[in-house]
């Protein structure tokens, strides 16, 4: 809103990146004070900034679709976000020295990595992580922050790890030390927030289980590429077999992680967003969406 104030003082061409949708995401997270008359105030000032902008750039269709209905006639353009797949490459779980200190090895390691906060499923991960406690070389490890990583740690799951985030640097073989990763979101933000993390792990060669909307953003490109599993939220027990099956099936599991690598190389990496925002600013320029 501030920087549309901002285009309009000086005629600057307006380009708005929403990374979330808010304040319907804060409103459907559970921030009470912005489902009554503050949400409706910001409603309309960000309804006049999207209004104004010559494009308003969103991650991912099911996100154009929720922008185009909240505020009809709105420019839009998707552009979904990207890992560098320079910095995040395959790597055999062995090969993670992380493997190593975490303890991990000769286990199968269910990843979490990054915020898991009040836009994400935790209830049916701990679920699943029950179900499967007696399994003893299955393994959940939480790497990150957020809302519910309190309750985490208070879990007291023998096969549930949380630690925080680890440094930039070795990203990379935190990924690479998990067999297969979660990515999840409340189906009742869909099209309000896209996991970005689910393109991290894409690059570095893992399959995803998606835990939410079985018809969500995230949930489309696993199908369209083949690259993991979709689960419905609050299904632990679909959640329970589908780590079973993976654990069971290494040949499975290689390919679709050599699926996500690859669909990652064509649509995710770091160059290819680059020359999509190269295109998003050019059209800004002469006035265009």
């Amino acid at each position: 809103m501030v920087a549309a104030l901002a285009a309009w003082l000086r005629g600057a061409q307006l380009v708005n990146w929403l990374q979330d949708v808010f304040p319907e995401a804060a409103a459907r997270s559970g921030m009470r004070s912005l489902s009554g008359p503050l949400g409706a105030l910001a409603r309309v000032k960000r309804n006049w900034s999207v209004r104004r902008a010559v494009v308003n750039v969103v991650l991912g269709e099911r996100m154009a679709a929720e922008v185009g209905r909240l505020v009809p006639g709105a420019r839009l353009r998707v552009v979904p976000n990207w890992a560098d797949g320079k910095v995040i490459q395959p790597m055999a779980p062995e090969a993670s020295a992380l493997r190593r200190e975490w303890g991990l090895e000769g286990k199968f390691v269910v990843g979490y990595a990054g915020n898991l906060g009040r836009a994400h499923d935790s209830e049916t991960l701990l679920a699943a992580a029950r179900l499967v406690a007696g399994e003893r070389d299955v393994v959940f490890s939480f790497t990150g922050g957020g809302y519910h990583f309190a309750r985490l740690r208070a879990t007291g799951l023998a096969n549930v790890q949380v630690r925080g985030y680890v440094p930039e640097a070795r990203l990379g073989e935190s990924l690479a030390a998990c067999d297969v990763h979660l990515v999840t979101l409340l189906p009742a933000l869909e099209g309000l927030i896209v996991p970005s993390k689910f393109y991290g792990v894409a690059a570095a060669g893992r399959a995803v289980i998606f835990v939410g909307d079985l018809d969500g953003e995230i949930a489309r490109a696993i199908a369209a590429h083949d690259c993991g599993v979709t689960v419905a939220a609050g299904d632990a027990e679909g959640l329970a077999a589908a780590i079973k099956d993976l654990r069971a099936s290494p040949d499975k599991l290689r390919a679709m992680g050599a699926r996500a690598r690859a669909a990652f190389e064509r649509e995710w990496d770091k160059p290819i967003a680059l020359a999509r925002w190269r295109e998003v600013i050019a059209g800004a320029v002469r006035g265009v969406p």
